[in-house]
């Protein structure tokens, strides 16, 4: 071959290697989703799965207070494309333009959402125009079973945030370890609703009531923290918790699968106990929008929610998926609670900035003691 026809032919080479890059799909650079959500908070696999199912790479971030979260989205800027805030934060978020209304016509799978649901998520976002919930649960009291019969007596039982909130009682747990969770706006409510005040008052008077009760018993905490606890109460670390109803059935089922023959119970107070929901939104500055809908639609798919609903032991928004979770999960009333025990339950609303800058000041006094 002489040189003339050499360079013809890697000429042509060249003409035709251009000509494929021209002719590429554009969606052939990589599909990103930027999703942050809650600690402990999805099936292991689920993601996997969505990326193999459609080819977006998932970037995947976690927190464990909504204070957190709010910070990172009042900010602006944030880099994620779906975030999942609890209602009552949703609320204000929506206020200040945070995120942006749902196409539903993007996601089909919202057909499967439960109604019951919704219309309590209503009265966060009218309409359920932001946001679609993704699993909903109450917070109550997790124990180590042994423990507590060893403590009160092999009849006791757990059935009244008596044993929370009265300094004597939960004074008995201190040495095998207690924990609440750091988050004021799940321990006031309570103390609220104990003490026969609406959980959702905002009077200083009031607010500065259930303060005064939980820092009665802050001598028994050993700590507060909103997601260390599942984890300690799993191994033994630490006998009881103030937590969230999944978390505490998560720690439930580890125990069980490490054979430490440590049981954990679930009570949900006879006086009543707060019911809420962590939801599914897109940022209003999402950069990957329609890869955020791909994921919330993938995420209400029946069988993907039933996974996760028997991995993370909450109840979840979506009717459809009933069918397919665990009868274990579903028949258990402390997750999917009968109606006996959801006429109890209480929800509580989005404070003013001034409502919510009293009860931070009276959380750090509480958590501090000082």
């Amino acid at each position: 071959m002489t040189n003339v026809s050499r360079s013809g032919l890697c000429f042509g080479l060249a003409i035709a290697a251009a000509l494929t890059l021209l002719s590429a799909p554009a969606g052939a650079e990589e599909r990103v989703v930027n999703f942050y959500n809650w600690s402990n908070y999805m099936a292991p696999g689920v993601l996997e799965d969505f990326t193999k199912e459609t080819g977006i790479k998932v970037v995947y971030d976690t927190f464990d207070a909504n204070e957190t979260l709010e910070t990172r989205l009042m900010a602006g800027k944030s880099g994620y494309d779906v975030v999942v805030p609890t209602a009552y934060f949703l609320q204000r978020q929506i206020k200040a333009s945070i995120f942006q209304k749902l196409d539903k016509s993007k996601l089909p799978n919202l057909a499967n959402a439960w109604p019951f649901v919704t219309q309590h998520l209503a009265t966060y976002d009218p309409g359920n125009e932001f946001a679609a919930n993704y699993m909903w649960g109450t917070t109550g009291i997790g124990y180590n079973v042994a423990k507590l019969k060893a403590i009160l007596g092999p009849d006791a039982k757990i059935d009244s945030w008596d044993i929370v909130f009265k300094p004597e009682n939960l004074a008995k747990f201190k040495d095998c370890g207690v924990h609440m969770l750091d988050s004021a706006d799940d321990i006031f409510p309570a103390a609220l609703n104990y003490l026969g005040i609406d959980p959702n008052s905002t009077k200083p008077t009031d607010l500065e009531k259930a303060a005064d009760v939980v820092a009665k018993v802050r001598p028994s905490v050993r700590k507060f923290h909103s997601s260390e606890y599942l984890s300690a109460l799993a191994t033994g670390e630490i006998c009881f918790v103030v937590g969230w109803s999944g978390d505490i059935m998560q720690a439930r089922a580890r125990a069980a699968e490490a054979k430490n023959g440590i049981e954990i119970g679930y009570a949900i107070p006879k006086e009543g106990a707060q019911m809420f929901f962590d939801n599914l939104a897109i940022p209003a500055d999402a950069k990957n929008v329609k890869e955020a809908y791909e994921l919330i639609n993938y995420l209400y798919r029946p069988d993907v929610a039933a996974k996760n609903s028997d991995f993370l032991s909450y109840a979840s928004g979506n009717l459809a998926s009933q069918k397919l979770v665990d009868p274990k999960i579903l028949n258990d009333r402390n997750i999917y609670p009968d109606e006996a025990t959801l006429s109890k339950l209480f929800v509580i609303t989005a404070r003013e900035p001034a409502t919510q800058r009293i009860i931070n000041r009276l959380w750090t006094k509480v958590k501090t003691g000082r």
